[in-house]
């Protein structure tokens, strides 16, 4: 499969099981679902990434269980960008970036390349730091000597075995990320507080709550996830019939990463905010769920770290590489090879230089929590804006619009992201990290 612009790229070797069924007329069953599950599984399981692991690890070293119920609110808010996203990359048979393009707006197209590419940048510094870390506390050594390996090894990989490779092996990958569910069973939560965290609502009026709710919206519903749903159905080409199949997919995708949110604020909560601890980091938290709930705690919530970010990486990475050429209309492609399309893989090289450069400056990690925060704040209500628009336009979709009650929901998802953005973004540059 390849790119270039403008073009029509054929199907690759993943999406093949479903598309074998629709080319030869064979009725979708239950098995046509699980064979349609893989672009937005990877979606939501790099969402999980471990900037977001940070993020709900301070959530919950602070308020144990209380903010269990925002947690997993957000599977809706997950399921209706992702759904969203599914339908415009399937419709436009382009990415979001290409479809704002599309629409003849350049100074907002250009607009939103920024905002994604700060975001991912700053994202896969905190993710490489992240990733060398965990490194470092399974094998007992210093996590500097991991970050240049790592990021080696990740150029390495999605240049010479191919991105369709990638997937596939990530597909397995993500399986890893249950360490963390596994650390929460062992840390020995009392689970009639988790219901009621969980189930309960627990309002504060406080600056804190603010700020949390922020974080939690800011790291989960950032825009390379949504961005990558697009370019994952664009570059597949599926059918419009195996509509609902995908949009399947997307929602797997939305449930997993919420699982995975929510057995990690147990984890947390039942170790560092039931024993008071300060964090500021997975790290930290890794390291601290040693002596309270033993070696083997510690040891596999180190594990899910890495997975996350073995697996959210090459995500952000291809994301932003692949913005940048559908903005400057280079050649591009996740199934070509670097002497195909050279600057894009640059760009892919770029990003990751520059990430691997604020990790070894050694920006504390809650400066970068800071920052990734800002720029999420930022920059998710205009990728969110972005796709409602394409989404509601009758001639780039072909027709095949957004329903009414699907619209409702999408700009209600913007309108609460935007607001608490927005209060929380002047709580953030009025109070500081």
């Amino acid at each position: 499969m390849s790119s270039t612009p403008g073009s029509r790229i054929t199907v690759g070797a993943d999406g093949s099981g479903t598309r074998r069924a629709a080319r030869h007329g064979q009725p979708i069953t239950w098995r046509s679902y699980l064979r349609a599950v893989g672009p937005g599984l990877i979606a939501g399981a790099s969402d999980t990434d471990p900037t977001t692991v940070a993020t709900i690890v301070v959530i919950a070293a602070g308020t144990v269980y209380d903010m269990g119920w925002c947690v997993l609110l957000l599977f809706p808010m997950l399921a209706v960008i992702q759904s969203i996203a599914t339908r415009v990359g399937m419709a436009t048979r382009a990415d979001l970036q290409g479809a704002v393009t599309a629409m003849h707006r350049p100074a907002f197209a250009r607009l939103l390349l920024g905002s994604i590419l700060v975001v991912n940048i700053v994202t896969i510094a905190a993710d490489l730091e992240a990733g060398a870390a965990a490194l470092g506390l399974l094998t007992g050594q210093d996590w500097r000597w991991f970050a240049a390996p790592l990021c080696l090894a990740l150029l390495a990989a999605v240049m010479l075995l191919g991105y369709q490779v990638l997937q596939r092996a990530m597909k397995y990958l993500l399986l890893v990320l249950f360490a963390y569910a596994a650390a929460a069973v062992l840390a020995r939560p009392d689970w009639a507080d988790v219901l009621r965290g969980s189930l309960v609502p627990h309002l504060h009026t406080g600056n804190t709550f603010l700020f949390n709710l922020l974080s939690l919206i800011g790291t989960t519903a950032t825009s390379y996830v949504y961005v990558w749903q697009t370019i994952s159905q664009a570059e597949e080409k599926v059918p419009w019939h195996l509509h609902r199949l995908r949009q399947f997919d997307a929602l797997a995708g939305s449930l997993f990463a919420t699982v995975v949110f929510w057995f990690l604020l147990v984890a947390a909560g039942a170790t560092l905010g039931v024993h008071g601890l300060d964090v500021n980091t997975a790290q930290d938290a890794a390291r601290s769920l040693r002596p309270v709930a033993g070696p083997w705690a510690g040891d596999l919530f180190a594990l899910g770290l890495l997975a996350s970010a073995l697996v959210a990486l090459p995500v952000i990475v291809a994301t932003t590489a692949y913005v940048t050429g559908t903005h400057l209309n280079w050649r591009r492609g996740l199934t070509l090879r670097p002497r195909e399309a050279p600057k894009f893989f640059a760009a892919m090289g770029v990003s990751v230089l520059a990430g691997l450069i604020a990790t070894y400056a050694e920006v504390p990690p809650i400066q970068l929590l800071y920052w990734a925060g800002v720029a999420g704040a930022i920059g998710t209500p205009i990728g969110l804006f972005a796709l409602l628009r394409a989404a509601s336009h009758r001639k780039l979709m072909g027709g095949r619009v957004l329903g009414t009650g699907m619209q409702a929901a999408g700009w209600a998802v913007t309108v609460l992201i935007a607001g608490v953005s927005t209060l929380g973004l002047y709580q953030l540059i009025v109070t500081g990290p």
